[in-house]
């Protein structure tokens, strides 16, 4: 069987014949083919979108990576290859479909009922934000807005009301290098326009005062927690990031986490979704954040965002698992 591994480049990477052993894609290529799997690279531009699907078609399956917005661009294109691909009999892994369903921020919103859920609110308008946040930052809430689709903080906003001006909003976007700044309200909503740009809608969600304690984001393959890590975030806070630190399914203080996932939310987040199983991605992730501690004084746990299209790097523990997760899909014959 082989597998292609599938992410964004130039027309120079796609010739270079050896780009997969010099790839960070490497380690995941080594697990494949521990399990009998040839491991092919796939270097994808949608300049040449047509020549990669003709090699897909020759594959038995394939694992993307491609950030949804890479270099300012969108997988408009690498999707419909990819659902072309997948017809034909491949196994694609992030399917688009499943992207859609599990990789935007909207998942906040249809699983709030879940007990990482919480205060969550949907923003299909500009009118609709207009007219229902500013009841929420009157209240003193302090909300944070989220694009549909992006990444790396982009249309990420932490908005609070001003403390003296009642036509500002004290705001802070979580994309590198912003800083909090006071604005007029009608500029803060200008600002938002684009994010309502044909099916686009923005999440509002509670800010979380524990932000300052980290995220947690639980690596999973298919159902199956494969590994954790923790680290210190910046995005929304005047302080330095911190490393990521990675942690092992094993670990015992995520264990409580491990079978909350498992056990619960995964099933939950499925139903909800209509999402079979054995549709979920070869690997994935979930980010959580830090809810308050419950009356034991145990942590409890709130939905950030769960990452499919583009998820590296994860735990070197979760390279095995990956592999026998894929041992296991029903190919094509």
């Amino acid at each position: 069987m082989t597998i292609a591994l599938l992410w964004h480049g130039d027309r120079e990477a796609r010739n270079n014949a050896d780009i997969l052993e010099t790839s960070r894609l490497e380690p995941t290529a080594e697990a494949l083919r521990a399990v009998g799997f040839e491991a092919v690279p796939a270097v994808y531009h949608d300049d040449f979108a047509g020549e990669v699907k003709e090699q897909l078609f020759g594959v038995d399956g394939v694992l993307v990576w491609v950030n949804p917005t890479e270099k300012g661009g969108n997988r408009t294109r690498l999707d419909a290859m990819l659902r072309e691909v997948a017809e034909a009999g491949v196994f694609v892994s992030a399917h688009p479909d499943t992207i859609l369903k599990l990789g935007t921020k909207e998942v906040l919103f249809m699983t709030k009922e879940m007990s990482w859920g919480g205060d969550v609110s949907l923003y299909r308008t500009r009118a609709e934000l207009q007219k229902r946040l500013p009841e929420r930052l009157a209240a003193g809430e302090i909300r944070v807005l989220k694009q549909h689709r992006g990444d790396n903080g982009n249309g990420v906003w932490k908005v609070q009301k001003h403390p003296e001006n009642p036509a500002q909003v004290r705001v802070r976007h979580a994309f590198r290098g912003s800083v909090e700044q006071d604005i007029l309200w009608d500029d803060f909503l200008a600002q938002c326009e684009p994010y309502f740009a044909g099916a686009g809608r923005i999440i509002d969600q509670a800010y979380q005062e524990r932000l300052s304690e980290g995220m947690v984001r639980c690596y999973l393959s298919q159902d199956r927690v494969v590994g954790f890590g923790h680290q210190a975030i910046n995005a929304l806070l005047e302080v330095p990031p911190g490393p990521r630190l990675y942690h092992s399914p094993d670990a015992p203080e995520f264990q409580n986490l491990k079978q909350k996932m498992e056990n619960e939310w995964l099933g939950q987040l499925c139903e909800l979704l209509e999402l079979p199983k054995n549709a979920l991605p070869i690997i994935w992730d979930i980010d959580l954040l830090l809810g308050p501690k419950d009356s034991s004084g145990a942590d409890t746990y709130v939905l950030c965002e769960i990452n499919v299209s583009s998820v590296y790097p994860f735990p070197d523990s979760a390279l095995e698992p990956l592999a026998r997760t894929l041992s296991r899909v029903q190919f094509a014959s």
